[in-house]
């Protein structure tokens, strides 16, 4: 175990550990207030002194791979590891009820933690995921407050990602079900390939009603799932108590994150962090070119040691870092920034034109274009931020710019690199004829071959019954992307992307229960009086 332990810290690039000889506590008992028991296994270096302790609550299983190595390499540099399953998970009692249990029983736990005489009283957490959500959900509330936070791939609320723009990500939400509903079963919790399984799951998110889709992907309920189906609508409550956005700013502890351009939860991230550091909060952030993914949890584990050996064991050296670092997509380089967006990224538009072109210059009058959005034949997706790593990142989009219900819009070749650093949104004068409808607008990347691959995008849902034309303000995921010399934006507009957001049955039925469907009659205005742009951010710190 030595020898692998010493090959993995090679291979992740971290510091020579200081404290091989581990002692392991498995299946210690953690009792909630309700009578539940919560198991847990601790992680530290032999002796008997009291230690603060890294506590890291997980869904996924203390025994998996990740966690167990993540304890070893924290433990094995000075540290003292608490890996627990969440209620209702692998060893632990209860129900598992997505994301609402984790305040309770994550405070239960840290007052627990500190009655035990091997903690000395301090406490940290760290993790991914929705092992970050639960640090959110116990970091804001606790007195004493965490002594450090190390948040991955992640977000202090959930419900921006569920329904980005107000629309249901069908792929996936779906995906997640599927791996919460069968990982105490299938061989490895379901990381081994299944052929079967992963076929049954594409065909389910074609499935309606979406309320029922779970049953057709892996032949049983899923409450979460069926959760998410139910509380879609605008203005529902359901999320409201899991939603830590408000108390995270006003909570002490320093913070560091980890992210990537492809993850699905990148622009609740950066909202969280950009809050954290407008409230003068401690903390920084690493944006790489990675998704939701294992290049993320590489990162962030080495983000891990040097954040936690500055914060618990005194070792300040790795706490120069600038507050921003990030990575530039196909310029290969990490810049450094004090703050995010950057400053020396100016909101510049780039404007939708007659005949599918793109310009920097205002339109003047033009008549609109014009498409329909089919629900039962509905416009189709490839990559972007997803959770399949199969499907994510970029892809080749020129099969999908084909489609008669796609409008796309190219620039001229570009005379120099053009650098894109941070928000990006996209403002669409539309009208419709149901006043059920979606808007999907998408970035990409055309080379001088003509492949055109996806940048960045977002969706919005239109306010229901809307009438009239509707001034679209759309989200995109931010970006640190290099558009080369030679190559071309291109916009693509369309009235969906099936299957990564479900689609806009067009009658405003609710998404958890609609089965029938009706087209919608697009109409996209681009002329002086209801110009449609993309806002870029561009750099100019070359």
């Amino acid at each position: 175990m030595g020898m692998l332990s010493r090959l993995f810290d090679r291979l992740l690039g971290l510091p020579e550990a200081t404290t091989p000889d581990l002692e392991i506590a498995r299946d210690l008992r953690v009792p909630m207030p309700d009578g539940v028991v919560l198991r847990a296994d601790r992680y530290r270096p032999r002796g008997s002194e009291p230690l603060p302790v890294v506590l890291i609550r997980t869904p996924y299983g203390k025994h998996k791979l990740d966690a167990r190595g993540t304890a070893r390499v924290l433990a094995r540099r000075g540290m003292q590891v608490v890996v627990q399953d969440a209620r209702g998970t692998f060893g632990s009692e209860g129900r598992f009820s997505a994301f609402h249990q984790e305040k309770e029983d994550g405070l239960a736990t840290a007052a627990w933690l500190r009655e035990q005489p091997w903690c000395d009283g301090r406490l940290a957490m760290a993790g991914a995921s929705y092992l970050g959500f639960t640090q959110w959900a116990v970091g804001p509330y606790l007195d004493p407050p965490l002594e450090a936070m190390c948040l991955g791939v992640t977000s202090s609320e959930f419900r921006t990602t569920f329904y980005p723009g107000g629309v249901f990500a069908l792929h996936n939400l779906l995906t997640w079900a599927a791996l919460i509903g069968t990982q105490e079963e299938a061989p490895l919790g379901g990381l081994l390939p299944d052929p079967r399984r992963e076929s049954r799951l594409r065909r389910a998110m074609a499935h309606v009603p979406i309320g029922r889709s779970d049953v057709a992907a892996i032949g049983k309920r899923v409450p979460f799932l069926r959760e998410a189906a139910a509380h879609a609508g605008a203005g529902d409550t359901f999320w409201a108590d899991v939603d830590n956005s408000a108390a995270a700013v006003k909570m002490t502890t320093p913070t560091s994150m980890v992210t990537g351009w492809w993850d699905l939860l990148l622009p609740a991230q950066l909202r969280d962090y950009a809050a954290l550091r407008e409230a003068g909060r401690r903390s920084r952030i690493l944006i790489g070119p990675w998704a939701h993914d294992l290049g993320a949890l590489r990162a962030l584990l080495s983000e891990e040691v040097s954040w936690l050996s500055a914060h618990l064991l005194g070792d300040t050296a790795q706490l120069q870092r600038s507050p921003v670092r990030l990575y530039l997509q196909r310029a290969g380089r990490w810049l450094d920034f004090e703050q995010w967006p950057p400053p020396q990224s100016a909101p510049t538009p780039l404007h939708l034109l007659p005949y599918g072109r793109l310009g920097w210059s205002a339109p003047g009058e033009s008549a609109p274009d014009v498409f329909t959005y089919d629900p039962a034949r509905p416009t189709r997706s490839v990559g972007g931020p997803l959770l399949d790593m199969r499907e994510s990142r970029q892809r080749d989009n020129r099969a999908i710019e084909a489609r008669p219900d796609v409008l796309v819009y190219t620039g001229a070749p570009l005379p120099r690199p053009l650098d894109l650093i941070g928000p990006v949104s996209a403002t669409v004068h539309v009208r419709t004829d149901t006043g059920h409808a979606d808007v999907f607008v998408r970035l990409c990347d055309v080379d001088p071959a003509g492949v055109s691959r996806n940048v960045t995008d977002g969706i919005l849902r239109l306010p229901a019954g809307s009438e009239g034309v509707i001034e679209a303000e759309v989200e995109l995921h931010p970006t640190g992307y290099r558009f080369l010399r030679g190559h071309r934006l291109r916009v693509q507009v369309a009235g969906g992307a099936f299957p990564r957001f479900a689609r806009n049955h067009g009658t405003g039925e609710p998404v958890g229960e609609a089965v029938r469907t009706r087209p919608t009659r697009f109409e996209i205005f681009h002329d002086a009086v209801r110009p449609s742009a993309l806002m870029l951010p561009v750099f100019e710190g070359r």
